[in-house]
């Protein structure tokens, strides 16, 4: 039986489930946070899984920082400039993307999946760990394209290859759209301001669109890599349902009531409030 809801919308939940509502992870990373130890409730280390929580009394925190359930959740997305690490602390000293957000008005806020840190463009925030989660799990099959600036130019057959999948190091990538882009396009431009220029060879370079649904790492390098062809310059410039517009580089926005619905379509009924369990 489940508990009741009281007048302030919160009640007794798992300690996971709190926390991914926090935005501090997923259920699944939050679990993985208890068990090692790093979560107290009320001062106390908990590690049991199926404790439960009281938000309007209990004191939770990570790492000695307090958790707290915000009233809705947050979603952003941010303009990542080159020079960045996908990441919201680098025990090396590098610049981090948390530089460029909101942390201090959202806490919680974590980047949803990672660009490298030479790779522009749209990178979505959250603090709903759950929808994060199942943004990126394979099964989503959510869409990302990306304008790539690369050495040479890919034949009809290079292209062809990528549409119907190339082998990776680590197997097969599935199937992308990929296509070459014309100077007049206006995402050209995006990596190649000042013309695409040529190889060290004389050859002409160009500008490759490729749309992809996986999420492996470094993953439209290898695989134009693999049809013979190396990224010089790397973008994204759309994440699902999201396209990058009205932000300029280096800035963020909230997303609007209709991106956040379109977001939460592809999870509905597997993420966010839809039971203790998932």
């Amino acid at each position: 039986m489940s508990d009741p809801v009281r007048e302030d919308g919160l009640y007794p939940m798992r300690l996971q489930r709190f926390l991914a509502r926090a935005g501090v992870a997923s259920r699944r990373g939050a679990e993985r946070l208890m068990t090692a130890g790093r979560v107290r409730v009320n001062g106390e280390v908990v590690t049991e899984l199926g404790s439960k929580v009281d938000p309007a009394s209990d004191v939770v925190s990570v790492d000695g920082i307090e958790c707290h359930i915000l009233e809705r959740p947050c979603y952003l997305m941010l303009y990542k400039p080159a020079g960045y690490v996908t990441t919201m602390s680098d025990p090396q000293g590098r610049h981090t993307v948390a530089e460029l957000v909101p942390t201090d008005r959202f806490p919680g806020l974590f980047p949803v999946g990672r660009l490298d840190m030479d790779t522009t463009g749209l990178l979505l925030f959250t603090t709903n760990g759950n929808v994060g989660q199942e943004l990126l799990h394979p099964s989503r099959h959510v869409e990302k394209h990306y304008v790539a600036l690369v050495s040479g130019t890919p034949s009809a057959h290079d292209l062809e290859r990528l549409r119907r999948g190339v082998m990776l190091e680590d197997g097969p990538a599935s199937p992308a759209g990929a296509t070459l882009l014309a100077k007049d396009d206006p995402l050209y431009s995006v990596v190649a301001p000042h013309g695409a220029g040529r190889t060290g060879g004389g050859e002409p370079n160009a500008v490759v669109g490729l749309t992809i649904h996986e999420g492996r790492k470094h993953q439209v390098k290898k695989m134009m890599q693999a049809v013979g062809h190396k990224v010089l310059r790397l973008h994204r410039d759309a994440f699902g349902p999201l396209s990058l517009t009205g932000v300029d580089e280096g800035s963020w926005r909230e997303l609007t009531p209709q991106e956040v619905a379109a977001i939460e379509k592809i999870c509905a009924g597997h993420a966010g409030d839809q039971g203790e369990d998932d």
